[in-house]
């Protein structure tokens, strides 16, 4: 399976877990979820499915995934990463004063 950019779900129940893969996004919508029944849910739920059954692009399916973790309110923000905060600090230092 093809690892995509690391998604944060926080479960309606508190808990949470990092989504990386097609399988971890399977596992992630065994979760407490807002509406397992919402169309998008569902459609999401059956794209993972085909995405592990070899029957669908493992990105088509990580995007449903992706889009409804975000329209049930469960998407947390990523932080960025460790290298991008180093480059904006240097970034940031080597700024030459106005003047």
């Amino acid at each position: 399976m093809s690892r995509f950019l690391p998604l944060t779900i926080r479960f309606v129940s508190g808990g949470s877990m990092v989504v990386t893969t097609v399988a971890e996004a399977k596992k992630a919508l065994a979760g407490t979820w807002k509406n397992k029944e919402a169309p998008d849910y569902l459609k999401a739920a059956r794209l993972v499915e085909d995405a592990i059954a070899g029957t669908c692009r493992p990105a088509v399916a990580f995007a449903a995934f992706k889009k409804v973790a975000a329209q049930q309110g469960l998407l947390r923000p990523a932080q960025p990463s460790a290298a991008l905060t180093m480059l904006d600090e240097l970034w940031t230092r080597s700024k030459i004063p106005p003047g």
